[in-house]
């Protein structure tokens, strides 16, 4: 059975992905300036906050339109949940609306729930033992017979990104790649 995960995780890596900015975690020391803001404005689209909802859904749309153009207009674009309904709600809902009024692209936001958190991964890093599982609802009738593409903030291996396009795949999605506000980066060199 793990074989066949990883070759399903495989082939959702494979896929196109792109992202914003290089993230360095605060245990990277003596990064720059640029370093410093993009953990910022992760932070702060993180924590829901107006003015970095606006500028993230202003990049995601930039980008939407010049890969998709029109053809968006038959994407659906849905988030990768946060760690909880409320957080995603309070980070997703208002991203999504905006990313699809500025692009015309489907909004999947409404069509996936949490109905059990879970701990954040940061939470839970060095603690193997304390595993809180995180249920997700989708509606897969929502989601059969189309293209999505996947949007998540912070991409380190992947494997979140994969799980949850591989099992929209699963209910008939045919994901089409990737979008990551950040992705983990552990050497700082301009």
């Amino acid at each position: 059975m793990a074989k066949v995960t990883d070759e399903k995780v495989k082939r959702q890596l494979e896929k196109k992905t792109t992202f914003f900015l290089k993230y360095f975690p605060v245990r990277i020391k003596n990064v720059g300036e640029d370093a410093v803001e993009a953990r910022k404005l992760v932070w702060a689209f993180k924590d829901a906050e107006d003015g970095a909802c606006e500028k993230v859904a202003r990049m995601t749309s930039d980008y939407i339109n010049k890969e998709y153009g029109g053809r968006a207009k038959d994407i659906v674009f849905v988030c990768v949940p946060a760690s909880t309904q409320e957080q995603n709600e309070n980070r997703y809902r208002k991203f999504c609306e905006r990313v699809n009024e500025m692009t015309g692209i489907r909004n999947g936001f409404p069509h996936v729930r949490i109905s059990c958190d879970r701990l954040a991964v940061h939470e839970h890093r060095h603690d193997k033992t304390v595993r809180m599982a995180q249920v997700i609802e989708f509606d897969d009738d929502y989601f059969y017979g189309k293209d999505v593409v996947v949007m998540d903030d912070i991409i380190t291996t992947g494997m979140s990104y994969a799980l949850f396009a591989n099992q929209l795949e699963v209910f008939g999605a045919n994901v089409l790649g990737g979008i990551f506000l950040g992705r983990t980066h552990y050497r700082y060199g301009k």
